[in-house]
Order: structure tokens, then sequence, then C-alpha cells
């Protein structure tokens, strides 16, 4: 009988599910996603996790829960830095720590720590300690991660141009990358913009994708843009950001708005995300200066569906009348 290894559907999950995913099978393991984030899994992760946690950590714990009894291991790497000189969000470092005194009853966690941050050299030593769960042949499993890193980076270039990878089917669908202008007409494209766990989990922010798809709006993401792009357009700052998600986050942003490629910005932030009250000051001045419509969408676990589409649907109703009546109308006053 095969291994069976959960991976919780919330925070890192979108960035590197594939890659994870890949590895472990090429070492004959299986791997068992919890499933999209719903009511139970939110009520769940609110009740065991710790007041003070934002909403992506509290729906995180609510995964994990759901898995704890369906798998033999799950896996939840202790992320501090996947770049040279950057950091993670500390909340990403605490994750393991905070699972295992937060849920009774789990199977053993595997969490690999990932530090980047002088060298790649503790990556080596993580897949290794990883995989010898598994085999005990070193070879095995620097085979098995490099293939699988290789095909994660065939990925994320697809991804960068728009289109999902066959192994992506599922993943992004709500976003539909894939759709090509030629096929739809749009009214307008919207940047979707935030950290992937607020983005990409259509059930914490209500669905916003589909929201703006019924207006006719093309909704574009951080994920769009290439890494290139993301890293020049962030070395404009007067400081060197040291978050490496928030480099993506206020590159990317910079990019379409320099180039003049959305017709208005969403930021989606949890409740007391402390990276966002700087990344979203940041996009919004730039956004303001360049004339491009903003708006702030916070969410916790409170948060109402209502009061969301009143707020979605005055900000394309306020796009829409500029576009008819007046284009040179600020929304700022």
């Amino acid at each position: 009988m095969k291994n069976k290894v959960g991976i919780p559907r919330g925070m890192f999950y979108y960035d590197y599910y594939l890659l994870w995913k890949e590895f472990f099978n090429n070492l004959d393991v299986e791997v068992v996603p919890s499933p999209k984030t719903n009511k139970d899994i939110l009520n769940k992760g609110v009740h065991t996790c710790v007041d003070e946690a934002c909403l992506p950590v509290k729906v995180f714990h609510g995964h994990v829960d759901y898995l704890k009894d369906k798998v033999n291991y799950i896996f939840i790497p202790k992320f501090i830095s996947i770049y040279p000189k950057e950091y993670c969000c500390p909340k990403h470092l605490g994750l393991p720590d905070m699972v295992r005194h937060s849920i009774e009853g789990l199977p053993e966690i595997i969490d690999p720590e990932i530090n980047l941050r002088k060298s790649d050299k503790t990556l080596k030593k993580a897949v290794l300690n990883t995989g010898k769960y598994f085999t005990k042949s070193s070879k095995k499993i620097y085979r098995a991660f490099n293939e699988a890193y290789n095909q994660f980076f065939k990925d994320v270039d697809l991804m960068s141009r728009g289109v999902v990878p066959i192994n992506a089917v599922g993943l992004y669908d709500d976003l539909s990358f894939n759709i090509k202008e030629g096929n739809e007409t749009f009214k307008r494209k919207i940047l979707f913009l935030g950290h992937s766990y607020n983005i990409y989990d259509d059930y914490i922010n209500m669905n916003i994708v589909s929201k703006l798809k019924k207006r006719k709006t093309k909704v574009i993401t951080a994920e769009m843009v290439d890494e290139e792009s993301i890293r020049y357009y962030a070395s404009k700052l007067p400081k060197r950001m040291f978050w490496t998600h928030g480099q993506r986050i206020v590159g990317a942003a910079y990019a379409l708005i320099e180039g003049r490629a959305v017709d208005g910005i969403i930021y989606i932030s949890a409740f007391g995300c402390g990276l966002d009250s700087v990344l979203m000051d940041l996009v919004e001045r730039t956004a303001k200066g360049n004339k491009i419509p903003f708006t702030l969408l916070t969410i916790d676990e409170q948060t109402g569906e209502a009061g969301i589409n009143t707020r979605i649907e005055a900000f394309l109703d306020m796009l829409e009348w500029r576009d008819n009546n007046e284009d040179n109308f600020s929304t700022y006053g």
C-alpha cells in the first residue's frame, strides 16, 4: 500500500503544489490535497486556531484538520526564505508548530526548513530529509526533485503567458488563465491583486473573479507577469523590499500600471496583515499617480458577501461611467 501525504489547500499551496506533487509522485507516494475551502473547513479552522491569526492561517488549520485522519503524513514546509537576501512572512515559518499545538490527533508532520537567504544548500538538505521518509536512496530523491523542479519552472513560464499547464487543470481554472481575448469581448481589464492564498481561494474571497467575469471583465493576476519584469519594476523602489512575495505584488502592479495594461486594480487583503499595510499603500500611490482606479477589499471570517458584492458593483459602475462620460474624471476626487 502506498504512503499517503496530505497537502493542505492553503497558504503556499497555490504557489508550490505542482512542485511538491510531482516530487512525491516521482517517489511513488500518493499525494492527497484537501478539497476547496468550504464552510466546514473555515469553521473548523476558526475553532482550532488562535484568535489573533489572520484568516488565511485559520483556513489552513481547517484544511489540516480535514486531512488528519486520511493520510500517513501531512506536509507543511517551514518557509523562511525562497530568494537570496529576502524573507517570507513570519507566519509561514510558524505554521508547522502552530498546527502541532492547535490540532489533536495529527499524523506525523513533515516540515523541512526552506531557507535560501544565503545559499541553496539548505534546499538540498530539506529535499533529502523529506525524501528519506520514503526511500533510503539519496540518488533517487535528488533525481525525483530535479525532474519535478524542471517541470515546475515550465509550468510557471506557461502561467506567466496566461496558459494553464496540463497538470495544473483544476488548480487555477476559476481564473480562466487560458481565455483568449479573440474568443470573448471584454469591456475592461482588472488587476486582481494580493497574496496567492487570498486570490486563488474563491471561498475566502467570495468568488470575486466570477463576479468580475459576469460583467465582461478580464481578470489579470501577478502570476501572469514574468519574473524578470517583476524584479525590474520592484527594483525601482527607493529601498529594496526584503519580502519576496511583496516584491511579486508590487513589481507586477508597477509593470502593469506603467504599461497601461489594466483599467483598474482590486486589492484583496486579510484583516490585520502587516505586509499588506505596506504593499497596498505603495500600489495605491502609484495607481493614483497614473490615474488608475484602485479599491481595497479587506476580509476576515466575519466578512459578508453582500458587502463585497456592493463594493465590486460600485467600482465597476464607476469605471463604466468614467469611460462613457468623462475620461479625465479622477476616481480620487
